[in-house]
């Protein structure tokens, strides 16, 4: 049964029904499917899929929106406005940087990771890496979060760990992800970590605060 509400949520949040993706997402809960399982299984399945229709260049502006109106609608249904905010474990700075125009990647991210107890810093999609580093010397987090679908950001992302060090910032640590970047390796982007869904991300960025309380 989990399975097949699994691909109905699917289905729905590719079809661009919000309300339906929503009561969909509530009912797995219900059900006693882990919301982390419905985040990596069910919407990070279906942006997959959206991502790959925007490689292939087989989109509409139109059908995008639709998509993350319902993303965004499931994501509410599974972190209500104000879950567990209390008791700050630290700071993360996300972006997607510029060049790429997408960013319901690196909204599903900002929802986990205030979800689990983060303050996020959203510097926003196409985000000029100089805005990047002076958000990041501002808030001194615990570490900065990149998004990218595009290759086109890959030399951007590549950057940022040596940017940090001309600024003293060397010791944040980088994790990446998205569509395009979790192709690669931390080697090739000069990062920290590359994560593979959101809550890789997130329990990466938990790992460096664990470190840090040791």
């Amino acid at each position: 049964m989990g399975e097949l509400n699994m691909d109905s949520l699917i289905k729905a949040l590719l079809e661009g029904e919000a309300k339906l993706a929503a009561s969909q997402a509530g009912a797995l809960v219900s059900s006693g499917v882990s919301i982390e399982r419905i985040v990596t299984e069910g919407v990070e399945s279906a942006m997959g899929t959206l991502d790959a229709k925007c490689t292939l260049e087989q989109f509409n502006l139109l059908e995008i929106m639709l998509v993350g109106r319902a993303v965004t609608e499931v994501m509410k249904q599974l972190f209500p406005t104000g879950a567990n905010l209390s008791g700050t474990k630290g700071t993360v700075v996300i972006a997607t940087l510029e060049g790429d125009v997408h960013d319901l990647g690196k909204n599903i991210l900002k929802m986990v990771l205030t979800g689990n107890g983060f303050r996020v810093v959203d510097c926003g999609k196409d985000c000029p890496l100089d805005r990047l580093l002076d958000t990041v010397e501002r808030e001194m987090p615990l570490a900065v979060a990149l998004s990218g679908l595009i290759a086109t950001v890959v030399p951007e992302v590549r950057q940022v760990k040596e940017r940090l060090a001309d600024r003293g910032l060397g010791h944040i640590g980088v994790v990446a992800g998205g569509a395009v970047l979790k192709q690669s390796s931390s080697e090739r982007l000069n990062v920290d970590y590359v994560a593979e869904s959101a809550f890789d991300g997130a329990r990466y960025i938990g790992g460096i605060l664990k470190g840090i309380k040791a």
